[in-house]
């Protein structure tokens, strides 16, 4: 974990970088959103949705970084809203996005893993129960798992949370 503890790590050559990023949560517009986006700004760690980025070692130019996220399949909807608060299961789905580039806040860098990264993050993802429920199966166990899988490392978001380290992006090269 001495990616996470600290900011002078060494990235291994030749391997995929992993990391996590925190977003605003999707809520139902109108209030909702006023509060995620409110709790986001405020820093608010429990109200934030995780996901995992990886950005593969390839000398392709075509190579861009790749998040996984698991999530609601209709977050902005009110049934979903109400099966959250209550405590309820609702049905989930791992959302895969290639980005242009690694966001300049609340991504930090975990781990490094072997080439091949996404095929193992989508395959990993195929075997996600997609029945959500907040605080037992969601965004956090799914990073959490995925992380463990590509890197080794346990309880990341934890540690993340307990370093002080909101805000903050490691990337040192």
């Amino acid at each position: 974990m001495a990616a996470l503890l600290s900011s002078k790590s060494v990235l291994t050559r030749g391997k995929d970088e992993v990391y996590v990023a925190a977003v605003p949560l999707r809520a139902t517009k109108g209030l909702g959103q006023l509060f995620m986006s409110t709790a986001y700004s405020l820093n608010i760690w429990d109200l934030q949705h995780f996901m995992v980025i990886i950005k593969p070692n390839s000398p392709s130019p075509n190579s861009k970084p790749v998040v996984f996220g698991f999530q609601p399949k209709d977050p902005e909807n009110i049934y979903t809203a109400l099966a959250v608060i209550s405590g309820r299961a609702t049905p989930g789905v791992v959302l895969v996005k290639q980005l242009t580039k690694l966001p300049k806040s609340r991504c930090w860098f975990v781990g490094s893993s072997s080439l091949h990264s996404v095929n193992l993050a989508t395959k990993f993802s195929d075997r996600w129960d997609m029945d959500l429920r907040v605080g037992y199966h969601d965004c956090r166990d799914y990073a959490e798992g995925l992380v463990e899988l590509l890197t080794g490392e346990k309880h990341v978001l934890e540690r993340l949370r307990t370093s002080n380290v909101e805000g903050f992006r490691w990337k040192t090269k």
